[in-house]
């Protein structure tokens, strides 16, 4: 914010006589609180990235990480939402513990319906830890789609899935064109759920994944109520442009929180490489406006 000049003094009011010294006291007290204010808001601030693009990189990869996290805990098919634009964040960096970065953006249903534009708000906290995975977040994202919408789209789903005379087994999501059959897409949407806890379990604030492609498919039939996966998707990182296998299983039933298994073949330690975790056993996050 640029320092707000004193006013001008008034014309005519040049002061008589040898006193120059008092009205420049008195500019002096004017500025003096508004170069504090300046100095405040400088982005010398102990911690602030000096780079307006460090920055700006920095509130992208927060907002996206805060998404994956919460498309996880959501555990909502129905409800996948991705990044439509951040609006406006800070980020602080310690040299020895990592990144804090406060973020507001906008997003936007992973399946938009026709004519629909940028719904729906999120405020999120993430500290990424020093080369390290799985940031630790705290997120609230406003409703944008009623909640017994939700519940219905779920539960037809999941209906549907639970009809199959034969559990399915499937190859190549999209396909080599990259189209997905509309009779596809339901298993897409779950396999997104299931790859967005490791997407977040694997971020850091340099390391950016993007779902790619389900390379198998197959279903488990169960003695209970719920939809049983295991699949093999492949993650692209945007950084080093490295293509990572990783394998799923996957437990859901609408409303319940999403189980996860994975393991993905990469040159990282075993804790960074493989995870288990159930939807309501994680890091806080705030869910209430969902």
């Amino acid at each position: 914010m640029q320092p707000r000049r004193p006013p001008l003094p008034a014309p005519g009011s040049r002061p008589w006589g040898p006193r120059p010294a008092a009205p420049l006291i008195a500019l002096l007290l004017l500025l003096s609180p508004v170069v504090a204010a300046a100095e405040s808001e400088s982005p010398q601030d102990p911690g602030q990235p000096q780079d307006a693009g460090l920055q700006r990189r920095l509130l992208q990869q927060a907002a996206r990480a805060a998404l994956h996290f919460f498309n996880f805990r959501a555990a909502s098919p129905s409800a996948l939402r991705v990044l439509a634009q951040v609006q406006n964040g800070r980020a602080w960096i310690n040299p020895k513990e990592g990144c804090k970065v406060d973020v507001v953006f906008s997003t936007e249903r992973y399946n938009p319906e026709e004519g629909e534009g940028h719904l729906g708000k999120c405020s999120a906290r993430v500290f990424f830890k020093n080369q390290k995975p799985r940031p630790a977040i705290n997120v609230t994202c406003t409703r944008f789609i009623e909640k017994k919408k939700r519940q219905q789209e779920d539960y037809l789903l999941y209906k549907q899935m639970k009809q199959l005379q034969n559990p399915l087994e499937i190859d190549s999501i999209p396909d080599n064109h990259g189209h997905i059959d509309a009779s596809l897409r339901p298993i897409w949407d779950l396999a997104f759920l299931g790859s967005s806890y490791v997407m977040w379990e694997m971020t850091t604030q340099f390391s950016r994944y993007y779902l790619a492609q389900l390379t198998s498919v197959r279903q488990w039939k169960t003695n209970d109520d719920t939809i049983d996966f295991d699949y093999t998707v492949l993650l692209h990182e945007l950084s080093t442009q490295e293509i990572i296998p990783c394998r799923i299983h996957l437990v859901w039933y609408p409303g319940k929180p999403l189980k996860v298994k994975y393991h993905c073949q990469e040159l990282q330690t075993p804790e960074e490489a493989s995870g288990t975790e159930e939807g309501s056993a994680v890091a806080p996050t705030e869910l209430s406006n969902f």
